[in-house]
Formats: structure tokens, sequence, C-alpha cells
């Protein structure tokens, strides 16, 4: 009767440090320092901090239906009703952002760029992959609407990897009110890339793991893991949609977006790159990327 009692306390402490390890390593995912981003960026060409600097721009806070502030950036460089809203991916910033916001100020948009929550400057206790973050998207979108409230607004929304996912369950399972969206290199079900990251990463079977990060996450921080899923959100979009992914992508799978892309129904365009891994599509086909979404706004936009 001991033995059993004390294997029973074994287990349950070893269950219960497993569950919250793993959930410790989702929730609280190290970012990057703001320097580490401007940095790498600059580096590659794509930011030059002189001329974002010089670009007319407001900063702005925006409640979170949760309660903690939104810290945004909108840049309004042209004197139109056309915006972008950008959402950055997992362990970054808005300023990580400014790569995709330059090649739409190039074409006439204004942009607003926020840090999701938990990243940057917003507050936020936990990283949740799409399922909180998409509705403080939906405070982003409902705080420019009534900002233009006297104006003829038209926007779209551009989402990177986690960024990416957030948008598509957001307009899949909020309201689909931007004129089109464009998705590089989402997850389709973050049940599935937690499965893929926990066999490259942890290097333990995804099978035993799964089950403790689904449970512990419920208690934790309070949603299913299985409703973290664009591909059941995709279906219901019906504006377009263009998906970009690199073919290189070992960190989150290229086939992902290409079930994204099977799954939506209506106008979508697909551009998958030759070159660069993960969230580098842009950095390693820029000609190619510019060429996509200009054929894109010609078919679906314009």
């Amino acid at each position: 009767m001991k033995r059993l009692l004390r294997f029973t306390i074994t287990f349950l402490a070893l269950f219960t440090t497993l569950g919250i390890y793993t959930t410790n390593r989702i929730m609280f995912i190290k970012n990057k320092k703001e320097e580490e981003i401007l940095n790498r960026d600059e580096e590659a060409g794509f930011l030059r901090l002189s001329e974002f600097n010089a670009l007319p721009k407001r900063e702005v806070s925006i409640l979170s239906p949760f309660g903690y502030s939104l810290n945004a950036t909108v840049v309004e460089p042209w004197e139109t009703d056309r915006y972008m809203i950008f959402c950055h991916g997992v362990t970054e910033s808005k300023m990580s952002s400014v790569k995709y916001m330059n090649l739409f100020i190039n074409r006439g948009y204004n942009a607003v760029i926020y840090d999701q929550r938990r990243h940057g400057g917003s507050g936020g206790k936990t990283t949740s992959y799409g399922f909180y973050e998409k509705f403080d998207l939906k405070a982003v979108v409902d705080w420019l609407k009534e900002d233009r409230k006297e104006t003829n607004l038209s926007f779209g929304i551009h989402g990177e990897s986690m960024g990416a996912a957030t948008m598509l369950q957001y307009a899949g399972m909020l309201e689909d009110t931007a004129a089109f969206y464009i998705a590089d290199c989402p997850y389709s079900d973050f049940g599935e890339q937690l499965s893929h990251r926990v066999k490259e990463d942890v290097k333990l079977p995804p099978r035993m793991m799964l089950p403790i990060a689904s449970l512990f996450l419920k208690i934790r921080d309070r949603y299913p893991l299985k409703d973290v899923s664009p591909i059941s959100a995709v279906e219901n979009i019906e504006k377009p949609v263009l998906f970009i992914h690199s073919k290189s992508d070992d960190y989150i799978l290229p086939h992902m977006t290409e079930k994204l892309f099977a799954r939506k129904k209506g106008p979508k365009q697909l551009f998958l790159a030759e070159n660069g891994v993960h969230a580098r599509s842009l950095m390693e086909n820029q000609k190619e990327y510019e060429q996509v979404l200009d054929e894109f706004f010609i078919k679906y936009v314009l």
C-alpha cells in the first residue's frame, strides 16, 4: 500500500513538473530584444531607422478587451483612406513589421503596426498563439474604424507566422471586414505545430507531451489547445487571401500553408518562395514577393 502511494505521489509530481515545464515554454517563450530586431533588419537592408523616423506618425495606446494596453504606431505619409494593419510573429515586435509596411507605403497605403500581447511595449501575461491575440487584433481594427469613422476607410491585414495565424483566426472566427488578407508562413493548427516542435526541439514523443500540454494550458491559460486552429477558421473567410510560404521553411512546414490554401473558399492565391527559411520569404525573394503582391492586387484588390 505504501509502495503504491509512493509511486502515485512520484508519478503526480513528475506529471505536474512536466506539465508546468512544457507550458512555461509555450506561455512565456523568450522574446527577442528590440535592439536585436533592429540590428538584424538594418543589416539585411530592410530597415533604415532614419527613414522610418522621418515618416509622419502617431504613437497610440489601444485598450485590449483583456484590460491591458496595446502599443501601436500609426504611420500616415499619405492623404488616403487606405490602411494596412500588420501582425508580427512570436518573439518579435512591431518593428519587425516595418519591412512589410514599406511595401505598402510604396503602394499608397498608410499603416498601423502594433506589438502583440506580451511583446514589445504591450501588456498581457502570456502568449497564446492566436487564441487571445485575435481579440486584440479586433481591438486594433475597431480602433482604426473609430479613428477614421468620417472617411471611406478600406483596409487590409498582413500577418507573419503567429501573426498570420492570429489574422486568419480573427477573420474566420470574429469578423471578415478587411478588404483582403496576406498570410505569410502561418501554421494551420497549433497542436500540430507544437507536436512538430516538441519532436524537433525537445526530442520527446509528441503523443505523450501533447495531452499534458493541452491539459495544463487549459488549467493555466484557460483555453483549449484544439481551439487554436486557423484551419478551422479559414473556410469562413470570404475576402481574398494571399498565402505565402518558403519551400525551405523547417520551423513551420510549408504543407501547413498548402492545407490552408486548399481549405479556403473563394478568391485566393498561393506563393511558395524558392529561397529562405522561416519568415524569410521577403528577404530572400524580394523581387518575386513584390511581383506576386502586385498580381494579387490587380486580380483581387484593385
